[in-house]
């Protein structure tokens, strides 16, 4: 006979209270609902349990050797079963690993670590870098929390949530050219340029913009990344063009301006695997991160 676990809570009550009416009361069961119980727990453990004695019933030898380990199962099953407590922060050890796209940890970095350190002391946050938007990572664990433009690749069960919103600005150097007057498609795209592209793609949506308007611009080097892209526009007369909100910390000192071009904004994402989604120090981690994203001076 293939055994009902809910039959535990009733074994339990009734050796506890030791009556078959007392029990149905606190369990809010009819007293023959009850007595059938009584029946099955009989049938399944081949034993009494209770036995009458004058008005009463009293536990057999078993039941009395069942009591503590009943009553221990219950508890413990009980505790599976319950939500998860709120962590004790304070005294919280966990190392959490974070997939991020380019510019992130430079511009919201310090804050979140701030945040945590603050409320967590013991957490400590591992930064690790984004090469490609494949999800695996995420599927096997090696990594808790990824933030970026969700494409395709990402698997269709992660759980996603937006930061912001972000747009491409274009960037060059103090006293360039382009810093000095009014900048049309035609000037912009006069320029030498650097393409950024994890691909080595040497076109992308600006390409497109400008080809609207019958104008290609000349890309004179291709780079990985946006601190890259950064690094050489701020030493030379080349143009680069970057998600605004990823790279404010890295075009200090730079002059940057808006595309003359019709671009749309991108939204930014944290993504994470549905096993997380209900641990409370993961979901702190994660309202830890919107708040941070959220804030007015989390980019100057």
């Amino acid at each position: 006979m293939t055994a009902d676990f809910n039959l535990l809570i009733t074994l339990d009550v009734l050796l506890s209270e030791g009556s078959v009416a007392r029990a149905a009361k606190r369990l809010r069961l009819s007293p023959s609902a009850m007595s059938r119980a009584l029946a099955r727990l009989r049938e399944t453990t081949g034993d009494p349990l209770l036995v009458r004695a004058g008005r009463g019933l009293v536990p057999t030898p078993r039941a009395l050797e069942l009591r503590e380990r009943v009553s221990q199962l219950v508890l413990e099953a009980q505790a599976v079963l319950r939500p998860a407590e709120q962590p004790d922060l304070k005294h919280l050890v966990r190392t959490f690993t974070l997939r991020t796209s380019e510019g992130f940890v430079e511009n919201f970095g310090v804050a979140l670590i701030a945040r945590v350190a603050e409320q967590a002391p013991g957490v400590r946050l591992r930064f690790v870098h984004k090469p490609d938007k494949d999800s695996t990572s995420l599927r096997d664990g090696t990594v808790d929390l990824e933030t970026g433009v969700v494409g395709k690749a990402a698997g269709p069960e992660l759980r996603t949530q937006g930061l912001f919103r972000d747009r491409f600005i274009g960037v060059v150097r103090s006293g360039h050219v382009l810093a000095e007057c009014e900048i049309t498609p035609a000037r912009f795209a006069a320029g030498s340029h650097i393409s950024v592209s994890r691909r080595g793609l040497d076109r992308g949506p600006i390409d497109d913009a400008l080809e609207a308007f019958d104008l290609q611009r000349q890309i004179v080097t291709i780079v990985a990344g946006f601190s890259t892209a950064l690094a050489l526009a701020r030493s030379s007369d080349l143009i680069a063009s970057v998600p605004e909100r990823h790279t404010a910390n890295l075009r200090t000192g730079m002059r940057s301006f808006t595309l003359p071009l019709a671009l749309p904004e991108f939204p930014v994402a944290m993504l994470w695997h549905p096993r997380l989604d209900a641990d409370p120090v993961h979901r702190w981690l994660r309202g830890c991160l919107r708040e941070v994203c959220a804030a007015p001076d989390a980019t100057p």
